[in-house]
């Protein structure tokens, strides 16, 4: 079965058929770098990591426009963007109001500096918003690429794989004076305050992926239209193209005065890397026009809440910009959401204390491996239920599979036959990429299967997928008396150590005991090592 998948467009799986099976152009709606990335950005960016490797498996097949099956090989141009922008904090609400994120940015690394709490040897301006958004970049990618997002470890090779947007406003410019000549847009408010709207009434189609139809929008329904600016506007759901603004901290020139380019068009220019397989130009802009009912790219990606208003107005301004018949167009031929992250059950929040970054996991010396594997083995279109027990057992799972890969570098190929596991994993992620069935029937192999090269073989080529077996391996940490393996050492159990040594000095072996037990209730296991230092691990 040629891959299906859930098209959040036409609310339904079917097959996934792009304009050439050998090449898919996929775009994912990347970080707005002004903070660090948390583990929910990272489940919807390795959701789509997995179903990338996934495209590129010689285990996947595709549908194509014949009626027939690809079975590769092929390769993946995928693009992820960094928002590198200072955008106003309400910009789910419209973009002209709120705060500028940069600024947000600047006093928390004003008031990092103060408490001496920044990084060793980390200078960063707070007034300063490209040192800023310069700043966190580097940390998304170093922490993307801990994870093995291949797009984030490509980009090393070449940048354009990570469109900036501050790189990008001619192309946003471009598509703008396109739009208005069309007759798609207009500017609004008065010289030194103007602006420029997408007018969604030109759209017929507005609404289709959100639900959120004009009728819906027209008095500001769930509070997702803002009621701040409504004066300028032909309709409340009319969306910022760019703001004229001389006081705001990123500004460029433009046909409408000094200021920034709304959220949503940035993704209008910067997928186009995906399908001209370089950087864009303005000229790029100018020349390009997709037929009737054509798609610009064959995938995107984001969040579910990126569903509206940004993805929503992404179709709307590139099928107008671009499209002979924009009611036929769709921008991209599949659209594809993972849906929220939980902790613990509940939704993230730092005053709830259950808000995560990947790089505080790290610090925790949680491994890279486990924490991608925990968030990407729940289905991308369930909520992922992100839980410490869940990040134990998905560490067991890794060091399960590294037993059976062996030694990477003595593997011989497994004779190209499809073993019986790599027919269900196939069969599963073929299924709108079910990972959770996925890793169900690697793990009922892996408890059942004799070790040697065939077996070696086979778990290469599904970790090709799953991409957890090549990630760096946390090296062990030595105190005085543990050797702290894959968990950092902490004063507590260093303590808890102590006391079992001197217990077991005094061949008090029933408090040594007790001490162990308590230590594996608090999630670590112990080994006794030569030499008399103890090895801990997570249970």
């Amino acid at each position: 079965m040629p891959l299906r998948l859930y098209n959040s467009l036409t609310k339904q799986v079917e097959d996934f058929v792009p304009a050439d099976p050998a090449h898919v152009t996929f775009y994912t709606c990347g970080p707005t770098v002004y903070d660090d990335a948390h583990i929910g950005n990272f489940r919807s960016f390795l959701a789509a990591d997995l179903l990338r490797r996934f495209i590129e498996s010689p285990l996947c097949e595709l549908r194509t426009k014949d009626g027939g099956v690809h079975h590769g090989p092929r390769r993946v141009t995928h693009v992820m963007n960094i928002t590198d922008v200072g955008h106003m904090t309400d910009d789910a609400e419209g973009g002209e109001a709120g705060e500028d994120r940069m600024a947000v940015a600047g006093r928390r690394i004003a008031e990092a500096k103060k408490a001496g709490t920044l990084p060793m040897g980390v200078e960063v301006d707070p007034r300063d918003p490209y040192a800023i958004a310069k700043f966190y970049e580097g940390r998304f990618r170093e922490d993307a690429k801990r994870l093995g997002l291949k797009v984030s470890i490509e980009a090393e090779r070449d940048e354009s794989l990570h469109p900036k947007a501050t790189a990008n406003v001619p192309g946003m410019i471009a598509v703008i004076a396109r739009l208005i000549a069309g007759g798609y847009a207009y500017v609004g408010g008065r010289p030194g305050a103007r602006a420029v709207y997408f007018d969604v009434q030109k759209y017929g189609p507005y609404g289709r992926l959100s639900g959120n139809t004009l009728e819906r929008l027209r008095a500001g329904e769930g509070g997702r239209v803002s009621a701040s600016n409504q004066a300028e506007k032909k309709h409340p759901a009319d969306f910022l193209l760019w703001k004229e603004d001389p006081a705001h901290l990123m500004k460029w020139d433009s046909p409408w005065g000094w200021g920034y380019p709304g959220w949503h068009i940035e993704c209008s220019v910067m997928s186009l890397r995906a399908r001209l397989g370089r950087g864009v130009l303005p000229q790029d802009i100018e020349s390009l026009a997709v037929a009737n009912g054509g798609a610009l790219i064959d995938l995107h990606s984001g969040g579910e809440d990126n569903i509206f208003p940004h993805h929503e107005c992404e179709i709307a301004q590139s099928c107008c910009a671009f499209n002979a018949d924009p009611a036929g167009g769709s921008f991209a031929s599949m659209w594809f959401h993972p849906r929220f992250l939980l902790v613990e059950g509940a939704k993230m929040s730092k005053s709830k204390g259950n808000f995560f970054t990947a790089r505080d996991l790290f610090a925790k010396g949680i491994e890279p491996a486990a924490l991608r594997l925990e968030l990407i083995k729940t289905h991308y279109r369930s909520n992922a239920n992100f839980t410490m027990q869940g990040l134990a057992d998905s560490q067991r799972m890794v060091e399960r599979w590294r037993r059976i890969a062996g030694d990477f570098s003595s593997r011989r190929d497994g004779g190209g036959a499809l073993t019986p596991v790599l027919r269900d994993v196939a069969g599963a992620l073929h299924d709108d990429l079910n990972i959770a069935e996925a890793v169900a029937a690697i793990n009922a192999w892996a408890g059942s299967v004799e070790l040697g090269p065939i077996t070696a073989a086979t778990m290469s080529m599904l970790d090709g997928v799953l991409g957890v077996l090549s990630l760096e391996r946390p090296q062990a940490q030595q105190t005085a008396i543990g050797v702290f393996n894959g968990v950092a050492p902490s004063p507590e159990v260093e303590a808890l150590l102590a006391q079992r040594r001197d217990a077991r000095a005094r061949k008090d072996f029933k408090a040594s005991d007790a001490i162990r037990d308590q230590l594996a209730g608090m999630g670590y296991a112990i080994k006794d090592l030569p030499g008399g230092k103890v090895e801990v691990r997570r249970a």
